[in-house]
């Protein structure tokens, strides 16, 4: 059955590799899964056909058979969880990825969101300059507490893992502001998911549908 995910027809970074689709053209690169991708514009993800695969009118969303799924965290667990290679076979390793995966999601990036609304859409409201450093310093506290974790390894339970994939994908998020840049460790980790050949196909296919050219190779 071929599985087909939705992705924006024009990514608000430009193909950035920051928009959710990515994660799932990584984790499926990873597994070695083709799929088809059913690109839409913003009017159309608010149309009745696509709110009855996402009820809250956003991307991605993974079809297969008779299956639909929405989220980017039940989208990569499922992958994860139907083929090799994103989830280890000793069942408390693999317990403890899907540990990661729920961390990165809830307790790592919703601080980094607040970051990023606080500079994208607050950065002209007159109280602005007074929370932004508030904001930032509840980044600062989490990746203190992961760069703690993460020490000197490579990822963060023994090999790569989806809970690094989906990880790494968050704090690609913190690139552009420079904090990332505080915690080398962190750095180290983000740019080691970067150059994973899955990774490199994942974000080439995003950014050949922003740029309308196909992805080398």
């Amino acid at each position: 059955m071929t599985i087909t995910i939705t992705a924006f027809e024009r990514s608000p970074d430009g193909g950035k590799g920051l928009a959710r689709d990515t994660r799932v053209r990584w984790a499926l690169e990873e597994v070695g899964q083709p799929y088809d991708v059913r690109l839409l514009s913003f009017k159309a993800m608010k149309e009745p056909a696509h709110l009855a695969l996402h009820p809250f009118g956003q991307i991605p969303t993974y079809e297969e058979g008779d299956l639909s799924l929405f989220e980017t965290g039940a989208i990569v667990f499922h992958i994860a969880e139907r083929h090799a290679g994103l989830l280890p076979d000793d069942a408390n390793a693999r317990a403890r990825a899907i540990t990661w995966m729920f961390a990165a999601l809830n307790t790592v990036e919703p601080a980094i969101l607040e970051l990023a609304t606080a500079r994208l859409l607050e950065g002209d409201k007159p109280w602005s300059q007074q929370r932004l450093p508030l904001v930032e310093d509840r980044v600062r506290d989490r990746l203190k507490q992961l760069s703690a974790h993460l020490g000197h390894a490579d990822w963060l339970d023994g090999a790569f893992s989806a809970g690094d994939l989906m990880m790494v994908s968050v704090l690609l998020r913190l690139k552009s502001s420079g904090i990332l840049d505080e915690y080398p460790n962190l750095a180290a980790y983000v740019a080691r998911g970067e150059v994973r050949p899955a990774y490199k196909r994942a974000f080439a296919a995003q950014l050949a549908v922003n740029t309308g050219k196909p992805p080398a190779g």
